[in-house]
Formats: structure tokens, C-alpha cells, sequence
């Protein structure tokens, strides 16, 4: 399934436009990893812990996002937007959506 950002793919058609998926996907943090990611903000650094909750809640959006797409027998989702936002102050959701599409 190819996903992306803009709105054709190169050296294809768009044939048929099958409807916008959307995808949500929220995931917690834990104490420990909150906690040092604080100390970071202090010293400085990269928090890789927080980097790698991110890393993984965009993935399983776009992965739920495609196979979403694929239940409509999408080859492709085009216009794809991903936002990400804080709920609850220890969870962070990523919701990803765009256009199903047929290419020719």
C-alpha cells in the first residue's frame, strides 16, 4: 500500500477516489520515563524514550490507516496528515488520515 503526503502519485492515475480513512491510535508513557525525560528538559538531551513511543504510535497509525484503505481495495491513501496531540498528560494519540484511492 503506498502512503503518502501529496496529493498524485508520480507516473500514475488516480481511477477512483474510494472515500477518506482515518486512523487514531493512543498510547501511554510510563513514570520512569517521564521522569527522566524531566531531567532531560533540565540538562538537556533528546528524550529517546518519548522519541520511540512516537516512532511506534506513528507506525501503527499508518499501518492501521493502510490496512483500512485496503478493506476498500485502495492501492494507494494520498493526502496523508499526521497529527499528534497530548490527552490526559500521559498519553499521546497520533491520528493519521487521508484518501483512499484505485490508481491506474
Amino acid at each position: 500500500m503506498l502512503i503518502t503526503t501529496t496529493d498524485t502519485v508520480e507516473g500514475r492515475r488516480v481511477v477512483a477516489y474510494l472515500g477518506i480513512v482515518a486512523a487514531d491510535v493512543v498510547m501511554g508513557s510510563n513514570a520512569i520515563r517521564d521522569f527522566f525525560a524531566s531531567v532531560r528538559d533540565w540538562v538537556g538531551g533528546r528524550a529517546g524514550g518519548y522519541e520511540k513511543v512516537l516512532a511506534d504510535a506513528r507506525r501503527e497509525a499508518l499501518d492501521e490507516l493502510a490496512a483500512r484503505a485496503a478493506k476498500l481495495g485502495a492501492d494507494a491513501v494520498i493526502g496523508v496528515d499526521v497529527e499528534y496531540q497530548s490527552v490526559g498528560g500521559t498519553m499521546l494519540m497520533v491520528a493519521a488520515n487521508g484518501t483512499a484511492v484505485k490508481l491506474g
